[in-house]
């Protein structure tokens, strides 16, 4: 009977170093994409909250403009010259256009 060689695998420091490197590189690619994932999701989140407070104060504008709009509408001038004992000449009123 012959006997065989047995060959050892013997896994050098060297390659130990570069397995654990890798394991540590794995590891550490999962978490920064993980962690990161998170982040870009909070800052989507507060983003969009943001996107709202500004339509609601776009619409609170809006509405504001039309009261003043309201108010300063001819009727209501009129109606508050007449309470106030004030006569409307219309000589006085100068009209601007908008070109």
């Amino acid at each position: 009977m012959r006997k065989r060689k047995s060959r050892k695998s013997r896994i050098t420091s060297g390659e130990v170093l570069l397995y654990f490197l890798a394991v540590v590189c794995m590891i550490a690619t999962f978490s920064m994409k993980i962690f990161g994932g998170a982040k870009i999701s909070n800052l989507s989140m507060s983003t969009e909250k943001v996107k709202y407070e500004i339509d609601t104060q776009n619409k609170k504008n809006e509405s504001l403009v039309m009261k003043v709009n309201e108010l300063t509408s001819f009727e209501n001038v009129k109606t508050v010259v007449d309470d106030m004992g004030l006569a409307y000449n219309n000589e006085n009123v100068i009209v601007i256009n908008n070109d």
